[in-house]
């Protein structure tokens, strides 16, 4: 059992090594690690460069100026280079604990009808740390728990099929997390989600989500957005779409 580690990084150098040192030091050994940069202007590629040939770095130019666009283009560029039978996804500012792998593939030794294990990261402040939520209130609401990228590992098979599924170049404001949750917690439901916390999640100023502010103008967008992407995934999956209240409070100040 092979496992891809994919990393999507634009000007993480304050991070980046952590967030690769914590790979290296898996208890798993069959791994390989996947690195795509969007051509980082700080010394991101400098640090990278450092760990030679214990991981596979390729660069390339930003899709769009949307940061969430452009990392699912980096993840799904990472995915087609990618050589392992699972798929670990890692933003470049997280790092694992040294079990994660390990632990992960125990898990899909044993449950191998499932096709994605989501583990609750510890989410990383300045001055502190926060667990995520217990698995059972998370399988009880799908929005806005929101499990995030670098707690999402599943078969390759899987992925493969989930980015066909989730319109890549559309949405600008949607991460790669919240469209994986939404399709495998209300579509696919073949996952299973450990009480493991085996991923730090840091909480940073420059993250794509730390600017938006809750019920600011684009916060009411993003849901918005949210809202379309949900009714149309739904739709083509011939699935009524129930969330009418909240879309329609989206509408009214999300335009």
């Amino acid at each position: 059992m092979k496992f891809s580690i994919l990393i999507s990084s634009f000007n993480k150098g304050k991070y980046i090594e952590k967030c690769i040192t914590s790979c290296l030091q898996q208890k798993e050994k069959d791994y390989e690690i996947i690195v795509f940069d969007n051509y980082s202007t700080d010394n991101t590629l400098k640090v990278l460069k450092k760990f030679g040939k214990k991981i596979r770095l390729f660069k390339k130019k930003r899709l769009s100026n949307s940061p969430a666009l452009n990392q699912i283009d980096l993840l799904k560029s990472g995915f087609q280079k990618s050589r392992g039978e699972y798929v670990c996804l890692l933003d470049a500012d997280d790092y694992f604990r040294v079990n994660k792998l390990f632990v992960i593939k125990k898990y899909f030794l044993k449950k191998k009808n499932v096709s994605t294990i989501f583990d609750l990261p510890i989410k990383k402040y300045i001055l502190h740390e926060k667990k995520f939520k217990d698995k059972k209130k998370l399988q009880k609401n799908i929005w806005p728990s929101i499990i995030p990228t670098s707690g999402i590992s599943c078969k390759k098979v899987f992925f493969s099929k989930f980015l066909k599924k989730i319109f890549i170049k559309k949405y600008r404001n949607l991460e790669i997390d919240f469209r994986f949750n939404v399709y495998v917690r209300n579509l696919h439901k073949n996952f299973f989600i450990c009480n493991d916390n085996l991923t730090i999640y840091r909480q940073v100023d420059d993250g794509i989500m730390s600017n938006i502010k809750k019920f600011s103008k684009k916060w009411w967008i993003k849901r918005l957005e949210a809202h379309n992407f949900m009714e149309k995934l739904f739709y083509n999956h011939n699935i009524q779409y129930k969330n009418k209240l909240d879309f329609l409070l989206s509408k009214i100040f999300g335009k």
